[in-house]
């Protein structure tokens, strides 16, 4: 069955710089899911479900300002929002699914499409571990040579390790068989955390490559998870650098989605 749905085997870096360096690299994989496709991904493999139950499932409630809408519907309105004026023909979604009923996605990218398959807009979709979600809008005028790039306040609790205020520096290159993206951290205009995605090729959805993906990481959305707390654990107890509690300074904490309340 022909898709433009595919799965990327990627290769994650990050390094920090100050005021200790680490860095560390690992491997996992995503799916890079065009949403007209959703309803029909089943047919492509028995291990994806939508909205239902599959190995892999993807839920619209997982994502995007969902309110009871498809994925799709609500990128299309927070575009809107953000004065995108031309019309949408496609939207193309780099994500993590539901693996094995657990998710958790640090980040995800939207790509909006007009008819002649030429993109528009992109929303990077960052989420916490303590469930909120925001969404950093690039529109056509940061797009060059089929890469968007900007530079936006974070003003959000990604890590407690970076100050909310520092800058962020998205160059997110569209997809296309191969994949290069890129989020730095600045602080006085002085790049001090680096991380990319990249890949070399692009596969199609299909059992066998799911499977074969499936036994290089397994519970992938679960090996997310338990790396980031091993990372910062390591940063807080051996590096020793210093960190900000998730109550410190609300009000720089903006635009969020779902937001986390304490108990």
């Amino acid at each position: 069955m022909d898709l433009n749905s595919c799965i990327y085997e990627v290769k994650i870096w990050h390094e920090r710089r100050s005021p200790k360096v680490y860095g560390f690299t690992h491997q996992i994989f995503m799916f890079y899911l065009d949403l007209d496709e959703l309803p029909k991904l089943y047919k492509a493999s028995w291990m994806i479900g939508y909205n239902s139950w599959g190995i892999y499932d993807f839920k619209d409630r997982d994502h995007i300002r969902s309110h009871g809408q498809t994925a799709k519907e609500s990128v299309l309105n927070y575009v809107k929002d953000k004065g995108l004026k031309e019309t949408v023909a496609k939207v193309k979604l780099l994500t993590n699914l539901r693996a094995f009923g657990y998710i958790f996605n640090p980040v995800s990218f939207y790509f909006c499409f007009d008819a002649l398959n030429k993109p528009l807009c992109a929303v990077a979709e960052i989420g916490n571990t303590f469930g909120e979600l925001k969404y950093f809008y690039l529109g056509p005028d940061k797009i060059s040579s089929e890469c968007f790039v900007d530079q936006q306040t974070k003003y959000y609790y990604i890590s407690p390790f970076t100050d909310l205020d520092n800058q962020l520096e998205f160059r997110i290159q569209v997809p296309d068989g191969r994949m290069n993206i890129a989020i730095d951290v600045l602080k006085n205009k002085e790049k001090f955390y680096l991380t990319t995605m990249t890949a070399k090729r692009s596969q199609a959805i299909t059992s066998d490559n799911l499977l074969w993906a499936t036994l290089k990481s397994p519970l992938v959305t679960l090996k997310v998870i338990v790396l980031i707390h091993w990372h910062a654990a390591v940063l807080h107890f051996a590096k020793k650098i210093p960190h900000h509690a998730k109550e410190e300074n609300p009000q720089l904490q903006r635009e969020v989605y779902r937001e986390w309340h304490k108990n």
